[in-house]
């Protein structure tokens, strides 16, 4: 039996923001540890129990094509080879996503048990979780559709839940039925019954079953699947669907589209399998569960970065990047980026959301995009500007290479800090060290380079009348942009 992780990248966190941004979602952010959330699903299943186990695939990623280079280079950092990473050309939730994963994990003649995870979960009781998968996987391998219930800490109202069914075995029971979100009433009857938990989204189904129950329930999904497959193009580690066959197939998620039909009223077949998880487990919706799952101080307060609090209690300050101090606070949630702060009571923090709607509605670069920008080649910080110049801070990886490109409105000057820059400007080609300099006219052709071995640090002023990103004419680009 192979077990073969599959990683779900998908969303946006908007509830995190500013932290959290369309360009730079909350699963590729360091939020409850060392690593990111992705970061710590793909290491996830490392040393899981091998007892009934062959073997443990390689991860395969689905996400979104905009965050490829980030996640190709997240796992390099911890030193996970994937074993697919599948780019969706737009947001089509998760069953199709599986459908996917489960056609890429089929592709050498194999029919793994697919542990299915998202990537922006928070699990702080990682042994407990391998040996849930580890129990989860024979069952899987003999036909069940297997999700994981997390025993419920307060009458939430935000997550779905399910109803236990008959004992199968160890912890296993049957799924009797899936229910939506519940009122304040309900959720309080849930937790005093027992016979409840919330639907963590976290799956271990035979890849085999799960396109034998799409092929079942949802054939219109399966068929645009598999067009959307047959269609595929290898670029480079990434595998590109068609994106015109994937854009036409319907939205749906892996509950409504399968497991909700198999345990409907009157039509329930005891395939759904649950079991219940206690692993410290969050989705991380929220500031407010941060906050929660947090070390907190003696005044019950959650702190990272430069923070110097005076009188206050039940409240979680990020500072990133200066000091941020308060006096007299309760129950508030204060996170400080370089382009955006966060103030909020701790209560209402949901309606974080609302403030990332106006944003979009205003055309305000701050839902989108943090002032540090992630290329596959490095980042760049803009550090200054005004009507007619902006200062960035650009650092090359080592064996990045910039695409050659034209600007036609804006000049550059460039200042290495450190490392060396090889610099192609119209018919020319040379080098700039630490302490040198070079300026690109508005029009001429360039590229930047780093043939180095250390990180290239630089400053780049510009100058003129149009100083948008979108003033890039690009005629050679390493990274298919």
């Amino acid at each position: 039996m192979i077990v073969q992780p599959i990683i779900l990248c998908g969303g946006s966190g908007t509830r995190l923001w500013p932290l959290s941004r369309e360009q730079y979602p909350k699963q590729l952010l360091c939020l409850a540890g060392e690593v990111s959330m992705l970061q710590a699903t793909a290491l996830r299943l490392n040393n899981l129990p091998l007892s009934t186990v062959d073997r443990l695939a390689a991860p395969i990623l689905v996400g979104n094509e905009e965050y490829r280079f980030l996640m190709a280079e997240q796992l390099r950092q911890v030193g996970v080879t994937a074993g697919g990473m599948l780019l969706e050309p737009c947001g089509r939730n998760t069953a199709p996503a599986l459908t996917l994963a489960a056609m890429v994990a089929q592709g050498n003649g194999e029919d793994p048990v697919l542990a299915i995870m998202p990537a922006d979960h928070v699990i702080q009781d990682e042994a407990a979780f391998r040996a849930a998968v580890a129990e989860a996987a024979p069952l899987a391998d003999a036909g069940k559709l297997v999700t994981f219930g997390i025993r419920p800490t307060a009458p939430e109202t935000g997550y779905g839940y399910i109803r236990l069914g008959a004992t199968l075995t160890g912890t296993a029971c049957q799924v009797d039925r899936f229910v939506e979100k519940p009122d304040t009433a309900t959720a309080e009857a849930y937790l005093a019954s027992g016979q409840y938990l919330w639907n963590g989204g976290i799956f271990v189904i035979k890849a085999s079953v799960w396109l034998a129950k799409m092929a079942q329930y949802r054939p219109d999904i399966l068929t645009a699947c598999e067009q959307a497959f047959t269609g595929r193009q290898q670029d480079m580690d990434f595998v590109r669907p068609d994106k015109a066959a994937f854009a036409a197939c319907p939205s749906d998620s892996i509950d409504y589209a399968v497991l909700e039909p198999l345990t409907a009223e009157g039509a329930n077949s005891g395939e759904v399998a649950v079991l219940p998880l206690d692993a410290q487990w969050s989705d991380l919706g929220a500031w407010s569960a941060l906050w929660e799952i947090g070390e907190k101080d003696d005044g019950g307060n959650v702190f990272k970065g430069d923070v110097l609090a005076v009188d206050t209690q039940n409240t979680l300050v990020l500072a990133q990047g200066r000091l941020v101090a308060t006096v007299g606070l309760k129950d508030v949630v204060v996170v400080e980026t370089p382009d955006a702060i966060l103030v909020a009571d701790r209560h209402q923090i949901q309606k974080v959301k609302e403030v990332v709607g106006r944003l979009k509605v205003e055309k305000r670069g701050e839902s989108h995009a943090h002032r540090k920008v992630y290329r596959p080649w490095g980042w760049y910080d803009s550090i200054d500007f005004g009507s007619r110049f902006q200062v960035k801070r650009i650092v090359v990886n080592p064996g990045g290479v910039l695409s050659l490109q034209m600007h036609h409105h804006r000049a550059e000057h460039w200042i290495v800090v450190s490392g060396t820059a090889r610099v192609t400007k119209g018919e020319e080609n040379f080098l700039v060290t630490e302490n040198e300099s070079t300026y690109i006219p508005l029009g001429v052709t360039h590229r930047l380079e780093n043939p180095g071995k250390l990180p290239l640090e630089m400053i780049e002023v510009q100058s003129g009348s149009y100083l948008g990103e979108d003033d890039i004419v690009r005629f050679e680009d390493r990274y298919g942009r």
